[in-house]
């Protein structure tokens, strides 16, 4: 069977799974529709988060940022993977004891102020909406590559099919759904890497093939790799660092504070009957989370040596990698690259005229490396490659069978789904339960308010495929930015709310805020996003990363320490929170089991 056609069966036995899982389990109520009627077994639960979070971030990503980056790139494990120990450990137990649907509900009632769910909502909707972005930007360019439409087309594809499972079937549609998305998308990360590994080392298991000798040597695939990128100029792999130690830390610090913050995962726990059963689903989504998070860093090393030894035929030669006859005739691209340069996420410019493929970094400090480049009559590197299609195009590079490029493609979009899915809840049920409900129109009936739930719903995937069709400049290419957000917003004062009863509805309110502008001011003034006619853009914070080298992808962290600042000093000078608050604060934190969820005391 032709590749094509194996894609679009794979795909399309993938989508029709889900339809069917959605139809089956439609919600009937606003129980169901908001936490899936706290019903859902603890292990289906942490197979439903793993999906939930494992975004197209993940799947995507990840693997090509650690490529990209090399040791460095590790931050993103420790921050993601650390974030949930956080969330799971001293997060979701108390929230799902406190017994509210959503986070803005659980800040309103804790602060005993709706101003307090407003300004919450304010940071969750500006939290999702960014994360979203990458999520609906992931599934467009899935289906460019794999279904041949373009992006856009890929965008409305994936805005109707989650539609149909996501308003008619609500948080249990959608719970039972990713359970389905995750066994689909991590069969399609770890098969590639074990047939990968097999190839390269003769180890089945890709985490232990990464510190493996390759086949048929005694030389280790790093030092190979090693050798191979330093001497084509680029960092050494297994040092190389996300710029200075400082923001290596505060990045991992935003990641991993932005996690615990993120309220679409923060929601899963409020499905499972108890206290108790919220503590197992944490626990089992960790292990399916490991599954593709240990495996991530041999993707990753992996495809970087086969990109290379696909390009420099002297990789596997042993030879000279600048000799002229080391790189690829440009009329001799293997298939797989002539299909990603239809994406426009793979570019070939021929800048010496040769017919070849140069691929090296041509603004390398390794004063060898430029003398051999310019000996061979290198004129720059000639091909980009996005760190988007590392994983994505793994199997393609090594030359996989047809049906595991068919089943990367369905687990691409799974990822990216299931995660878009999660965000639209969290932001559906921020309108709909607490704003018009909470707020706007207390008295709506549950019909009602099941009904302006669904098109809340429906509204957010609208919103949603506008911004995936129009990214705005200072969200495009990153999701660290939504994590910053949460980090500096929504994280401190879900920590203040469990652990300081003393802290009242003015310093958290005043904390959020404050958070949140220091993020976004930070973010928009390095993006160059101040902009006065007449004057151009405005340089207001003094160059790129000014504050102690710190970039803004990390500057969350900087963000959370000023909300926690600013609550405690205006906490200081404003009345204590209500004896009963304080009382409430107590007992939440008091190791008892809990009533099914109803969505109120």
């Amino acid at each position: 069977m032709e590749l094509q056609t194996t894609i679009y069966l794979m795909v399309g036995l993938s989508f029709s799974i889900y339809i069917g899982i959605a139809i089956w389990a439609r919600a009937g109520s606003t129980s169901e529709f908001y936490s899936a009627g706290g019903a859902v077994h603890p292990v289906l639960n942490g197979m439903a988060t793993g999906a939930d979070w494992m975004s197209a971030a993940s799947f995507i990503s990840m693997a090509g940022l650690i490529a990209n980056m090399g040791y460095g790139g590790g931050l993103f494990l420790m921050g993601w993977t650390g974030g949930y120990v956080l969330l799971a450990m001293l997060l979701a137990p108390y929230l799902r004891k406190f017994g509210k649907f959503t986070v803005p509900q659980f800040i309103g009632d804790r602060f005993y102020s709706k101003g307090a769910a407003v300004v919450a909502v304010l940071c969750l909707l500006t939290a999702s909406l960014t994360y979203i972005i990458g999520q609906m930007t992931g599934v467009g360019v899935a289906f460019a590559r794999f279904l041949g439409v373009s992006s856009e087309t890929g965008i409305y594809v994936g805005m109707g099919i989650v539609f149909l499972y996501a308003v008619f079937g609500g948080m249990k549609g959608i719970t039972y759904t990713q359970v389905a998305q995750y066994v689909v998308l991590i069969l399609a990360y770890t098969v590639p890497a074990i047939f990968i590994s097999l190839q390269l080392t003769g180890v089945a298991i890709p985490q232990l093939g990464l510190g493996s000798t390759m086949a048929g040597t005694d030389v280790s695939l790093l030092m190979k790799l090693d050798s191979v990128v330093t001497d084509l100029g680029f960092g050494k792999y297994t040092t190389t660092t996300a710029g200075s130690t400082l923001n290596m830390f505060v990045y991992t610090m935003s990641l991993m504070i932005g996690t615990a913050g993120l309220p679409h995962v923060i929601m899963r726990f409020f499905t499972v009957p108890t206290v108790k059963d919220a503590r197992a689903s944490a626990g089992w989504a960790l292990v399916f989370i490991a599954l593709l998070y240990t495996t991530a860093p041999a993707v990753a090393a992996m495809a970087k040596l086969n990109l290379h030894a696909t390009i420099n035929s002297a990789v596997n030669a042993g030879g000279d990698l600048y000799a002229p006859e080391a790189s690829l005739k440009a009329d001799a691209q293997p298939d797989w690259m002539k299909r990603w340069e239809k994406t426009g996420l793979l570019k070939f410019e021929d800048k010496n005229g040769d017919g070849r493929i140069q691929y090296y970094n041509d603004k390398t400090k390794n004063p060898e490396a430029a003398a051999k480049a310019a000996a061979a009559g290198w004129k720059g590197n000639e091909l980009s490659v996005n760190a988007d299609i590392i994983v994505l195009a793994n199997p393609e590079i090594a030359l996989l069978p047809n049906w595991v490029i068919g089943l990367v493609a369905a687990g691409g979009l799974a990822a990216a789904l299931s995660t878009a899915a999660g965000l639209l809840m969290a932001i559906s049920s921020a309108i709909s339960h607490d704003l018009i409900k909470g707020i706007f129109v207390p008295d709506i009936s549950e019909k009602g308010e099941l009904m302006a739930g669904k098109i809340a719903m429906a509204v957010s995937i609208v919103v949603a495929g506008y911004l995936g069709l129009n990214p705005p400049g200072f969200a495009a290419g990153t999701v660290a930015l939504a994590f910053g957000i949460a980090a500096s917003s929504l994280f401190p004062a879900i920590m203040m709310g469990i652990f300081s009863k003393k802290m009242n509805k003015e310093g958290a309110m005043a904390g959020m805020l404050a958070g949140l502008f220091i993020t976004l001011f930070y973010v928009f003034a390095h993006k160059g996003l101040f902009f006065i006619k007449g004057t151009g853009y405005l340089d207001l914070i003094g160059g790129p990363n000014p504050f102690f080298g710190i970039t803004p992808e990390a500057f969350g962290a900087i963000g959370a320490l000023v909300n926690f600042a600013v609550a405690f000093l205006v906490d200081k000078m404003t009345p204590e929170p209500p004896e009963h608050i304080q009382h409430m604060v107590e007992a939440v934190r008091i190791p008892r089991g809990s009533k099914i969820v109803n969505g109120a005391h």
